[in-house]
């Protein structure tokens, strides 16, 4: 049952109150987080007192909104009044904003409670959390592992019962790998689904918000709280948003699932690819029609990605110069300071993709790079354009592999990079897709399943992603902390 819910009806019927659920939540995070560090900022203060206008209002007898009350982590690229936003860079290390972005501004709109803002690679740039400027998250089934990237201190505050739900952005599988890593639920929405109004740009035409939880109820719960137009983002969707919860049903009579030839090929986790076999299995036993749909370009989208992606960048992180605000070098002059700033502000991973955006953008190469791709990220859209005509959700792998040990890929960034194989042509072709837990390898490690589908069919994500919850219990494991 949805975590949400049950809080609630705790609330309403007066078991507990919102400051003693408060209160435990911050126990465990003061508990634990000598060890994980999914955290970079708690805000105690401001949750207690959030917490104590839920329970006057239960008192003076008024109706609570849906997320009243509920503990919420916050991935520090998203802007929060009044609390700091670092973006894991030592460039923005005293940035506290004067605005709320759009979705923490619905969340507090909610009276939903901010436990704090979690830890993420520099920038969201990275599959790991290490690339963040203070320290590394921890996994909380293995803490000699990563929780996956750059989302990683938002899946793992969720894991470790920090929090209940927690939101994250995801450029070419954010949330959806530490998902897949920490054994939650993570949903990237659909592109223009949810504002990008106070998210810190990485890269603009990829960038997505979305929610974490334990089950897919909750996060459906969360999406459809921060999810709608926003006059803010002229890249935001004017379209009505649903209650996403009434898609969570059992029947999936009728429903064609596709698994996508090519993510079962060579580079696939032996192990990783017997539990979403598995999975799958289930899905038939509910009804599903199984079959096989193939999407040949699929493998080019991350050569695709990392000449798209680092573009954006190199053009979005012109800003962090030391003018305005953040880090500031004293120079003697205007470049000096410009280049004083930058070389300690950013961390190594920052820079390469600055300089990999900026060598694919230049003149001469433009091009042969960044033209090029943007002309085979069209041709991925193509091929799920014809997948989608004949099935209605598409499966894979969310990762090739489960956790793997920290150090274990920081010498070698195209190692790294291969994580995102399974999840970057989502995000280039403005895809849904949800990771949900199917099982664990030998070593208990947690494994993920990617459900895909077309242009605003969360509703199909909720209705497969709840069905298979019901009749496994995949979810209901948690980490021995």
């Amino acid at each position: 049952m949805s975590i949400i819910k049950q809080l609630q009806s705790q609330l309403r019927k007066k078991e507990r109150s919102a400051v003693e659920i408060t209160e435990e939540y911050l126990g465990r995070i003061e508990e634990l987080e000598p060890k994980l560090k999914s955290f970079l900022c708690v805000t105690r203060e401001e949750a207690l007192a959030t917490a104590r206008q839920v329970d006057e209002k239960i008192a003076r007898g008024e109706d609570i909104p849906p997320l009243a009350g509920i503990p919420i982590a916050v991935k520090d690229n998203i802007v929060t009044k009044g609390i700091p936003t670092t973006c894991a860079s030592r460039i923005l290390e005293n940035f506290v904003p004067c605005y709320d972005s759009t979705v923490t501004q619905k969340l507090k709109d909610q009276l939903a409670v901010i436990v704090g803002k979690t830890n993420l690679d520099e920038f969201a740039m990275g599959s790991s959390t290490e690339n963040s400027a203070y320290g590394r998250t921890q996994n909380p089934w293995d803490t000699e592992r990563v929780p996956g990237g750059s989302s990683g201190g938002s899946a793992a505050a969720v894991a470790a019962g920090e929090c209940v739900v927690a939101l994250g952005s995801d450029t070419g599988g954010s949330i959806r790998q530490p998902a897949s890593f920490c054994g939650v639920v993570g949903l990237k929405p659909t592109y223009g689904l949810v504002s990008r109004f106070g998210l810190v740009a990485y890269a603009s035409s990829l960038d997505q918000i979305g929610p974490f939880g334990r089950t897919v109820e909750d996060t459906a719960i969360l999406l459809q709280a921060i999810a709608g137009h926003d006059p803010h983002d002229s890249t935001s969707l004017k379209v009505e948003v649903p209650d996403y919860t009434q898609y969570c049903t059992t029947d999936l009579k009728g429903l064609k699932v596709g698994i996508i030839t090519e993510t079962l090929s060579s580079g696939l986790d032996s192990q990783v690819a017997d539990r979403v076999t598995q999975a799958v299995k289930e899905l038939e036993k509910l009804g599903a029609e199984i079959k096989e749909v193939s999407c040949p370009r699929f493998r080019y989208g991350l050569p695709t990605y990392y000449i798209i992606a680092p573009s954006e960048a190199s053009a979005n992180l012109a800003r962090y110069d030391g003018v305005k605000y953040g880090l500031r070098e004293e120079a003697d002059n205007l470049l000096e300071m410009y280049t004083k700033t930058r070389a300690k502000g950013f961390g190594a991973e920052v820079k390469r993709r600055i300089m990999l955006g900026t060598y694919a953008l230049s003149a001469g190469y433009y091009d042969a790079y960044y033209l090029k791709a943007q002309k085979v990220r069209t041709l991925i859209r193509q091929d799920f354009d014809n997948a989608f005509t004949q099935a209605d959700v598409l499966v894979c792998p969310t990762s090739p592999t489960t956790a793997f040990k920290a150090g274990e890929k920081t010498a070698n960034p195209l190692s790294m990079y291969l994580s995102d194989l399974m999840t970057i042509p989502v995000n280039l072709a403005g895809l849904p897709a949800m990771s949900i837990p199917c099982g664990f390898d030998h070593q208990n490690l947690p494994v993920g399943m990617q459900l895909i589908g077309n242009v605003l069919r969360e509703d199909l994500l909720f209705r497969v992603g709840y069905a298979y919850q019901q009749v496994t219990d995949w979810h209901t494991h948690t980490p021995r902390l």
